[in-house]
């Protein structure tokens, strides 16, 4: 599954290297998709599972199109 690596990668050094990898980009795009979701009033009666299997198809039409 392509997941477009991870969205906000840090990297800090204070004596000891740790790399912070944080939520994938497909996660991201998801919460992204899922807020514009939330907002449409014809979503108002749509069980959650269906709306994060919703953002996650968004998520995943997002990664598709930037490999374009």
């Amino acid at each position: 599954m392509n997941t477009g690596g991870p969205a906000f990668p840090t990297s800090a050094d204070n004596g000891h290297s740790t790399n912070q990898d944080g939520m994938t980009l497909r996660d991201y795009f998801a919460a992204k998709a899922m807020q514009s979701i939330n907002s449409r009033p014809d979503y108002d009666d749509v069980p959650a599972e269906f709306i994060a299997q919703d953002a996650y198809a968004l998520a995943d039409a997002m990664l598709k199109a930037r490999e374009a």
